[in-house]
Formats: structure tokens, sequence, C-alpha cells
């Protein structure tokens, strides 16, 4: 399969899917109140973000298959993965970080288990930026914490050992 039909597929796919979420699921699965002072705070503006950004990825797909040569890349000499032990084993390992996760969040609470969670999945899909794993594991649930709790006064869940100010 050439680089083209992926991004071709990728892109046709992301785009219907940004659709759907955006004309039926959102509007009909997402409960919010009209008396929503602040458009941040409503429960609809965030899905709607996510499925803005989601489309104008799927037409970034679409652009690369039109308008870039990208048909002389042809993937057909990688070695293909096939049904082996090793993709069930590594599904097994992602249901058991979630399953610890959920374990983890009364007891550590949302950031630190965020935080684990994250460094454990990084490097259980062997991430070639290791330490930007770390940095972004730290710095991307503290920032969110930081955003929820004194921003949008939305309480995040604090666990019963380490409470964050």
């Amino acid at each position: 399969m050439t680089t083209k039909s992926l991004h071709l597929r990728i892109g046709i796919a992301t785009v219907l899917g940004a659709a759907f979420l955006t004309f039926y699921a959102i509007p009909t699965f997402v409960f919010s109140p009209s008396n929503v002072s602040n458009i941040v705070l409503a429960p609809t503006f965030w899905p709607y973000v996510l499925s803005g950004l989601t489309g104008i990825v799927g037409v970034g797909f679409l652009a690369t298959s039109f308008f870039s040569d990208l048909s002389a890349q042809d993937h057909s000499d990688e070695p293909d993965i096939g049904p082996g032990l090793a993709p069930w084993l590594r599904l097994a390992a992602l249901a058991s970080i979630m399953a610890l996760m959920m374990y983890g969040l009364p007891r550590l609470g949302m950031v630190w288990t965020s935080m684990i969670a994250f460094v454990a999945c990084a490097f259980l899909f062997r991430t070639r930026h290791p330490y930007l794993a770390l940095v972004c594991a730290v710095i991307v649930p503290l920032l969110l914490y930081a955003f929820f709790a004194h921003v949008a006064g939305v309480a995040v869940p604090q666990g019963n050992f380490v409470r964050l100010p």
C-alpha cells in the first residue's frame, strides 16, 4: 500500500468520523443546559472543538494525498507483523494498565495516576522520544489540573496520600 492511498483512506475516515460526531453524536448524546454563562464551560464546547480538530486533521490527510508526491513511497518491503502472540500481549498489557489506573484513581488521585499511566503507555509502545514522554507525563496532567481546578473551578479528584493545592 502506498503512502498516498493510506493518507487518502485515513483522511476519508477521519472526515466522516468528525462529521458524524459534529452532526449526530454530540447533539444527540451530550446534554448542555441553556443557562451556561461561559461557553468554555459548556459540556458541548470541548467535544465540538475535538471533532473540529479531527476534521482539520482529516482534511490535512486528504490534502497530502492529493497534492504531494507520495506515490513513489511503497511500504511493501517493510516486515509484516503477522498474527502472533506479541500484539495480544501488548493488548493485555494495555488492559492491565487501564485496570491499574482505575484501581489507583481513588488512592493516588487523577493527576498522579495519569502521570504513571502516561509513562507506562509510552514505554509499552516503545516511544522514540522517552525523555519527551517523561516531561509530557509530568507537565500535561499538572497543566490540566491547574486549568480545571483554578481557572474553570472544577474539582479534580485528589488522592488519599498527596493533595495538590
